[in-house]
């Protein structure tokens, strides 16, 4: 990760795109940063963070992406120019404070506020594609999404500019195959922003009084649509009048470039590129669909850019309306990720061409080696994860206790364990503080002939990010559950970034802990507290809690993160070896196919258990768990 306040003027570098956008906020000026870690968006404020103390920033990773937009807010209106970046899953949570923002302004104070959101179309680390470009229409924030790395770090600027002249923040979208590839960025000047933070009391706004900041709001997105129509961010190339034009943006804009490129269609199809998408240029795109014959939209996930193309030929009332294909059509799934082949393959439906990317047999037979040497692994837990511990507890205090258990669960490492290849204990799963709050709705059923047992499980900075307010919720209305806090001192899931429970900042300071057993006791709960690798200790505390029908228990199954302790300590705990000939092979397979530890291989010259010595963390779970007393651990001088 290179420094971002230290590249030369004027320099070429080869950035990920969200280095990117944070270079360019840097460069318009940004002096307060506020995010919640939530891949693909977490390198922005990581690299905010890294040169806070040199560029004078303040950067936080705050509790929960709600709170990261009201910090960022509270020094807009101060006079600062702040950012709050999150991914599409954040998004739902700061939804409450982004939706009124605009209406109210950002309180003539000359600051600036701008909100980073990062999609993750093909789901590659969400539970879903959401396609977030629809809010910032509702929330009437002005929106710029990039199709290039230079453009993700020309529009961060222009985007700071814009929201201190109209005094409402604006939305920049992000994406994965932005956010986490690298393209070449010229950048320009960086001086250390210097202004003071001041609240002018004599330009107070009244925030509540929504006719008349509504009717200023529709006011100046009128003038930024005007100016979007003009807009440098979008752009057009190919002949005059197309037989085909393609509308696109984000990734769509080179996929369409490559498709045209290889199939030499250059001269029949133009392509119209849009970096604004709202207020949409309606105008502009008009006079381009006027003069081709036919029109394909090409974007990710939802038909936005479709559906707004489509509005505005309606309104323009072309007398020779031409065909917009595209999602509705089919030509475009509206599941997944941009590429150049799926372009090919529309376009090759409208040409009426045949296009092969490779000769048949050359593909056939690369199919059938992938078949026979590509391992396929499902998703598991890391070499000594104390989840995989926490989760045989689980798994086998359940089955002893006979009730059939409900597991109601949320997000973080552990979600792994509703994948195949986990314990599947968990029966929900939806949205970070989503375990608790549906177990306390699991909690309250007893009236009506519920008498399974609850259990709701969360992360230690998933306690703190969502689900306090659900615990308390739970008290209030005397539930009767448990909440497991799996608690491995990190935020594990997005890169290892501190949280208000492991006594670091963003920046690395040192600070208070916030104690989630304190915190806990103090709201009235029983509390207990568990290493994670004591099994034993964990299926017994378990089981005695379940029968406790005392309201709300609290479970902290403590264990630190494999990945992180190992990169503090650089040692492994254990030597840890197979016997041989005690170990039973495929006729117990435990270690192999139930613990599913990645550390663990199978020889296939003796047919019995092998470890893997460049994978295992030789954390010794897997000596405790054999049930042939096989793997042995020995603890390290």
């Amino acid at each position: 990760m290179p420094n971002l306040a230290k590249l030369p003027t004027g320099s070429y570098h080869l950035l990920q795109g969200n280095e990117a956008i944070a270079r360019g906020a840097l460069e318009a000026g940004v002096q307060y940063c506020a995010a919640y870690p939530g891949t693909p968006s977490t390198e922005i404020l990581t690299n905010f963070a890294a040169v806070a103390k040199e560029a004078g920033l303040h950067a936080e990773w705050s509790s929960n992406e709600k709170v990261a937009t009201e910090a960022a807010l509270a020094a807009a209106y101060a006079g600062l120019r702040s950012i709050s970046s999150m991914k599409n899953a954040g998004l739902n949570v700061a939804m409450d404070t982004l939706q009124h923002i605009n209406l109210a302004t950002l309180g003539d104070q000359n600051g600036a506020m701008l909100v980073v959101v990062a999609d993750d179309p093909q789901s590659h680390a969400s539970g879903d594609e959401e396609d977030t470009r629809w809010v910032a229409q509702m929330a009437n924030a002005p929106l710029l999404e990039p199709s290039s790395f230079q453009e993700a770090y020309e529009m961060t600027k222009y985007l700071f500019d814009l929201s201190e002249e109209f005094q409402i923040f604006c939305w920049l979208r992000d994406y994965t195959r932005l956010a986490h590839a690298r393209g070449r960025v010229q950048v320009g000047e960086y001086r250390k922003a210097e202004r003071q933070a001041k609240y002018d009391r004599t330009k107070m706004f009244t925030p509540y009084i929504a006719p008349p900041k509504h009717a200023i709001l529709v006011e100046k997105m009128a003038k930024i649509r005007e100016r979007f129509e003009e807009s440098p961010f979008n752009s057009y190339e190919g002949p005059d009048s197309p037989e085909l034009l393609i509308v696109c943006c984000g990734s769509g804009a080179p996929c369409s470039r490559d498709a045209v490129e290889e199939l030499n269609l250059g001269d029949r199809v133009g392509i119209l590129k849009l970096g604004t998408l709202w207020p949409f240029p309606s105008r502009l795109v008009v006079s381009h669909i006027r003069n081709a014959k036919r029109v394909l939209v090409v974007e990710e996930v939802d038909p936005y850019v479709e559906t707004h193309a489509k509005a505005a030929v309606a309104d323009a009332r072309l007398a020779d309306v031409p065909e917009i294909l595209g999602k509705g059509s089919g030509h475009f799934s509206y599941v997944g990720e941009n590429n150049p082949d799926r372009v090919i393959s529309a376009l090759c439906q409208i040409f009426d061409m045949d296009y092969q990317a490779r000769d048949p047999e050359y593909q056939a037979k690369l199919d059938e080696i992938t078949a026979r040497m590509v391992v396929n692994r499902g998703l598991i837990w890391c070499a000594g994860c104390p989840h995989r511990a926490s989760f045989y507890s689980i798994s086998n205090a359940i089955k002893r206790d006979g009730r059939n258990a409900v597991v109601t669960s949320d997000i973080g490492c552990y979600t792994m364990d509703a994948f195949p290849d986990g314990t599947q204990v968990t029966n929900t799963l939806h949205c970070m503080g989503g375990g608790l709050g549906e177990a306390c709705g699991f909690g309250q059923l007893e009236q009506f002939g519920f008498e399974q047992p609850v259990i709701g499980i969360c992360g230690d900075s998933t306690f703190f990010h969502a689900s306090i307010t659900p615990l308390v919720n739970a008290i209030y209305n005397k539930a009767n559950m448990v909440a497991i806090i799996l608690d491995n001192s990190i935020t594990a899931m997005t890169g290892f970034q501190p949280h208000a429970g492991t006594g670091r900042m963003a920046t690395q300071e040192p600070t208070a802990i916030v104690s989630a057993e304190e915190l806990c006791r103090t709201l009235g709960c029983r509390v207990e507290v568990v290493d994670a690798f004591d099994t034993k200790t964990s299926t017994a505390k378990l089981l005695d809690l379940m029968k406790d029908e005392g309201g709300v228990k609290v479970l902290i199954l403590r264990h630190a993160c494999e990945l992180q302790r190992m990169r503090e300590e650089r040692r492994h705990p254990y030597t840890v070896w197979v016997e041989t000939e005690k170990c039973k092979g495929d006729k117990c397979s435990f270690c192999y196919r139930i613990l599913q530890c990645p550390g663990i291989g199978y020889d296939q010259v003796t047919g019995k258990a092998k470890i893997l010595e460049a994978l295992c963390a030789e954390c010794g779970l897997c000596a405790d768990l054999c049930p042939s007393k096989a793997i042995v651990k020995e603890e390290r001088a």
